[in-house]
C-alpha cells in the first residue's frame, strides 16, 4: 500500500479503507457481493459506487457509471448523476482529476486518496477528500469502485 497515504485519510474515509480491507480476506481486492450496507450505516451517505465499463461504447475502450450516490454526497453535486455515465459529462472525461483517479484505480487494483477544491453550489466547502477502492467479483479484474467522499468546511471567519 505504498502509494496510499492514510496519514492524510479522514476517520470516515479511514473507517471506510479498513472495512474495504476486511473484506478484502486474502484477495487484492473484495467483491461488491461482499459488502453489506448494514455493517457501514456511518459512511452510508458519503458512499459512492461506481461501475467500471470497458468497451460498451464505441470510442470509449473504458467509462464509469454512477450506480449508487449516498445522500451526504448527492445533496452536494451539481446534478443527479446517478445512472449515468462519466462519458455523458464533459467536465468529467479523460484528462478530468476525477477520470484519472478512477482510471488509476480501475488499472492497477489499489486504493488512493485524493483531495481536490470543492467546485459546487455549497460555499461553505473548500476541499473534498476522497478514497477510491477497487472492487472485483473474479479478483482480476475491477469491475466496480466503492468510493468514500467527505466534504472539507472551510475555516469560520471571525
Amino acid at each position: 500500500m505504498t502509494a496510499l497515504d492514510l496519514n492524510s485519510a479522514t476517520p470516515l474515509l479511514r473507517q471506510g479503507y479498513d472495512y474495504w480491507l476486511a473484506k478484502c480476506g486474502d484477495r487484492p481486492m473484495p467483491a461488491r457481493a461482499d459488502l453489506d450496507p448494514a455493517e457501514i450505516k456511518p459512511v452510508l451517505p458519503n458512499l459512492i459506487l461506481m461501475d467500471v465499463l470497458r468497451d460498451t461504447k464505441p470510442g470509449w475502450p473504458l467509462d464509469f457509471r454512477y450506480r449508487l450516490i449516498g445522500t451526504r454526497v448527492d445533496a452536494m453535486m451539481n446534478g443527479r448523476y446517478t445512472g449515468l455515465c462519466m462519458s455523458d459529462l464533459p467536465h468529467q472525461q479523460p484528462g478530468s482529476r476525477i477520470w484519472t483517479s478512477l482510471e488509476t484505480v480501475a488499472e492497477h487494483c489499489r486504493p488512493q486518496i485524493n483531495r481536490v477544491p470543492y467546485v459546487g453550489q455549497h460555499k461553505d466547502f473548500i476541499t473534498v477528500v476522497d478514497m477510491v477502492m477497487p472492487l472485483s467479483g473474479d479478483s482480476r479484474q475491477v469491475d466496480m469502485l466503492f468510493c468514500i467522499v467527505e466534504f472539507i468546511p472551510r475555516e469560520p471567519l471571525y
